[in-house]
């Protein structure tokens, strides 16, 4: 039988759901349906402050310029190119909340690692990566790699915790579950309609290998 998840153990926090949510509908998706309209993956990541859940940086991907450029990528670099130009824009890491849109491949988590977060959340796990938007490299990255079966890495280990937000909200009291399930699944559909997006035009793009 499976450990239990980190988020599945979490008190409830709806007050952080509320805040990830709001960043992921208002900061995360605009851009990552600017992407996928050029024709890049769905996957988007932000940087939150942990002392007021205002929203430090937030960024989607951008493999159509380079394969590396996963959401969790670009939102690193651009965090660090923005407090280059202006110091009084820099935040701990360990202050702040890193959000995933997707549960982090093996490339994005180690990013988060040597970037000094102590934390991801995120809201559709490796297996709606595969499943649900047919891009199912993470796990065969994985297994293929690492020999990891899904689900077999270290949520919890010296470098960071990592929380399924789908998890968090599941923790919530039923009147407040209910709303955020609601906010959920329209994030969902949303999601939805960039896959089809993406999966149309995929082939189109010849700096993306791995589609």
């Amino acid at each position: 039988m499976a450990a239990p998840r980190p988020g599945e153990l979490a008190a409830p926090n709806p007050e952080l759901v509320d805040a990830l949510l709001r960043v992921m509908e208002q900061d995360i998706i605009p851009k990552t349906r600017e992407g996928v309209d050029k024709g890049n993956k769905i996957f988007g990541a932000a940087i939150v402050r942990k002392d007021d859940l205002s929203t430090v940086f937030a960024s989607t991907n951008d493999e159509t310029s380079n394969p590396l450029n996963h959401g969790e990528i670009t939102c690193i670099n651009g965090y660090y190119a923005m407090v280059n130009a202006d110091e009084s824009k820099r935040v701990d890491p360990k202050a702040t909340y890193f959000l995933a849109t997707h549960e982090p491949c093996t490339l994005c988590s180690s990013a988060i690692t040597w970037a000094g977060f102590d934390n991801f959340y995120y809201f559709f796990s490796h297996e709606d990566s595969r499943d649900a938007f047919q891009i199912g490299h993470d796990l065969n990255i994985l297994k293929q790699v690492f020999k990891h079966e899904p689900g077999g890495y270290a949520r919890t280990n010296d470098y960071w915790t990592a929380y399924s937000i789908m998890d968090m909200i599941h923790r919530c009291d039923p009147d407040v579950k209910a709303k955020l399930l609601a906010r959920a699944e329209a994030i969902k559909a949303t999601y939805a309609a960039f896959s089809e997006t993406y999966q149309a035009t995929k082939d189109m793009c010849k700096n993306i290998p791995l589609k």
